[in-house]
This record gives C-alpha cells, sequence and structure tokens, in this order.
C-alpha cells in the first residue's frame, strides 16, 4: 500500500482489552437495576455501536428478549457511565506488541489518532452533533486535524463497523483479528488487510 501519513485507531479490542471491564461495569449496572448479569463472554456481540445501544442490547439479553422502556435505557445508562468514569481504566490492557508499536510508528513519523463510539468524556468519540461510525464525519474531522488527506491514512479495527466507517471515509482499513468479533466478520465487511500480531500491523504501517 501508498505510504502511511496517519493511523486511526479503534480503541476496545483493538489497542485495549477492554472486554473483561466493560462487562465488569455493565453488569454491576444491571445488577444495581435488579437485572440478572450477563457472561463476559456474551459482551462481544454487544459492543461496537455506542454506549446507548450497549444499553438497549443489555436489556434485550438481561430481559429475554421481554420489552423495556426508554426510562429504563437512561436509568442504566446512567449508573453504567458513573461506574465506568470512577476507574476507567479497570481490568484494561494494552494487546500484546500495541506499545511498542505505537512507539515505532511515531518515531517514524507517521501521526496517530483514536477514534471510538465510546462516549467523548473517555476518548475522541461519540459526541452530540457528530454522528457514530460506521458515518464518516468523524474521520474527516481527525484527517483535518491531523492535516492528511484520507487516503493517506488507514483505519486499524476489529469489526464491521470499523471497516465500513474506514470504507465510507474513503480511507484503506486494516482488520485485527485479536479483538472482539475476529476475521470472518471483518472480511464479510471490506477489510483491505488483516493482521493477526501487532508486529504484523506494524510492517503494514511502515
Amino acid at each position: 500500500m501508498a505510504k502511511v501519513k496517519a493511523v486511526i485507531f479503534d480503541m476496545d479490542g483493538t489497542v485495549a482489552d477492554t472486554l473483561a471491564s466493560i462487562a465488569g461495569f455493565g453488569n454491576a449496572a444491571l445488577k444495581a437495576h435488579g437485572y440478572p448479569e450477563i457472561e463476559t463472554e456474551r459482551y462481544r456481540q454487544l459492543v461496537g455501536n455506542g454506549a446507548d445501544v450497549l444499553m438497549r442490547r443489555m436489556l434485550e439479553t438481561a430481559k429475554a428478549g421481554q420489552p423495556y422502556s426508554e426510562d429504563e435505557v437512561q436509568a442504566l445508562r446512567a449508573t453504567y457511565d458513573a461506574l465506568y468514569e470512577s476507574d476507567p481504566t479497570r481490568l484494561v490492557a494494552p494487546y500484546p506488541g500495541i506499545p511498542a508499536l505505537l512507539r515505532a510508528v511515531r518515531e517514524a513519523g507517521v501521526k496517530t489518532a483514536v477514534l471510538s463510539n465510546k462516549p467523548d468524556n473517555m476518548v475522541h468519540g461519540q459526541r452530540t452533533g457528530v454522528p457514530k461510525k460506521p458515518d464518516p464525519a468523524a474521520v474527516f474531522e481527525i484527517c483535518d486535524a491531523l492535516g492528511v488527506q484520507p487516503a493517506q491514512c488507514l483505519y486499524v479495527g476489529d469489526s464491521g463497523v470499523d471497516m465500513q466507517t474506514g470504507a465510507n471515509a474513503g480511507v484503506p482499513t486494516a482488520g485485527v483479528t485479536w479483538g472482539f468479533r475476529g476475521a470472518e466478520e471483518l472480511r464479510q465487511n471490506g477489510a483491505d488487510h488483516l493482521v493477526d500480531s501487532a508486529e504484523a500491523l506494524g510492517r503494514l504501517i511502515l
């Protein structure tokens, strides 16, 4: 591929293994409102489209498909956000090789950014007035801030939403197979490249 001038990373499942963290806070919020907890592995399919969608999926799962109200969604979201913001790095760890990769990329003069569907008070992510991924608006905003064209970037993520985001923005995509969703979903959503390790990703970028 052409020389990469900037890399935009997804956060959850790409840079950081946050599954246990999300599940822990999610289950604590469910428990606080009297709902049953959900297996940690189930959260792999619940995350990825923003916190409000996560709350709805959690309620649908915990209530076994029974109806829920918007008031339930908002109450659960308020509790979840409060818990998360109290200790946002709890049970969070970088994936193997990621810290070294980020150092190497920056030392090579490649610019980096993170774009997530997490609320924007935690990372560059979901906020009022800017559509969530897979809408490309936030990608264009990042490209402007970094002074690069979309075609000069690489978008790196672990889900179909990430691959759709890159495609919608005209940004080449790399799907990481170590994240929440796996290679098949990445292929089905048009990943330009698949990488199985941080080292392989580094070779692609540099």
